[in-house]
């Protein structure tokens, strides 16, 4: 049993793809294949279930993720040993990003930490919160900005970026727009434009109702927040965003807090607690770049 082949088996599990897989490790699909082969033929069991429709673990694999896991990051940990003492981080940091963010600071922080740590590949994936989340949990991820309603998740260490009510916007020719006030059962009175389930905005809208007995119709979905705002302009549907979000449509949109809705919308970043040294470079960059933000 090599390295090489537990990184491939890691790979093709958080990718589900073997062609995905082999452009992540940088070597063809066939060679990505021949190494799981040998790999189940040393262990005595297939780690994937393959269809047409893709591959799954098996309950072998399943059983055996987590220490392979452990063991590159065993391996991995003597580079980094030796490259503190000789002040060189190296490794990979994978960074997850809730789908629709447009905050730049995160940006900032990936280019002022590889300005810092050259050595250190930087992998950035989108994904919904909820997924997210998981891969903070399991280790397939080091750090992600997510959304989530109320509060951040109780196992992980976090920091709040964003705290902010949920607002409705729309035209100002808009039936809404001769209220001062907009409660839910106003807005689902209407068709609604919003981020997709995943997100934190979308789990407090979600919420709320669900709490009131209310049924909206959500008619259109986007994850961009732009995507939202032209098609409340359009008067497509009455658009759902958070304070911040919906002032930089000012312009052309009208913008009113759901005054019943309490339950904030979060923007947090999250993370495991963690020894790796590339990993805690990048949290100080990243608490560095966001702490100007209101």
């Amino acid at each position: 049993m090599e390295l090489r082949q537990l990184e491939y088996f890691v790979a093709v599990a958080e990718e589900r793809n073997f062609t995905r897989a082999a452009e992540r490790v940088h070597i063809s699909q066939s060679g990505v294949s021949a190494q799981i082969r040998q790999l189940e033929r040393e262990l005595g069991a297939e780690l994937f279930e393959r269809s047409a429709r893709g591959v799954t673990l098996s309950v072998a694999g399943k059983a055996a993720l987590e220490y392979a896991r452990a063991a590159l990051a065993a391996a991995g940990s003597v580079g980094q040993a030796v490259g503190e003492v000789t002040d060189l981080i190296r490794g990979r940091v994978t960074v997850g990003m809730v789908i629709g963010c447009t905050i730049t600071p995160l940006f900032d922080a990936l280019a002022a930490f590889h300005r810092a740590h050259p050595g250190v590949e930087i992998a950035l994936q989108e994904d919904n919160s909820e997924s997210l989340t998981h891969d903070v949990r399991t280790g397939a991820t080091d750090l992600a900005l997510i959304g989530v309603a109320a509060t951040t998740p109780e196992d992980l260490e976090a920091m709040t970026i964003i705290n902010e009510r949920l607002v409705a916007i729309f035209p100002p020719d808009h039936p809404l727009a001769a209220r001062s006030r907009i409660t839910l059962s106003d807005l689902t009175a209407h068709p609604i434009t919003c981020m997709p389930p995943g997100t934190g905005l979308r789990t407090v809208l979600d919420r709320a109702c669900a709490a009131r007995d209310l049924h909206p119709k959500i008619a259109l979905e986007a994850s961009a927040a732009d995507a939202i705002a032209d098609l409340a302009a359009r008067g497509l549907a009455v658009g759902v965003l958070s304070q911040s979000m919906a002032a930089h449509y000012a312009d052309r949109l009208l913008a009113r807090t759901i005054t019943d809705v309490q339950t904030p919308a979060l923007l947090a970043l999250v993370w495991k607690h963690t020894h790796n040294p590339a990993v805690r470079e990048l949290l100080t960059h990243t608490r560095r770049a966001f702490t100007p933000l209101p």
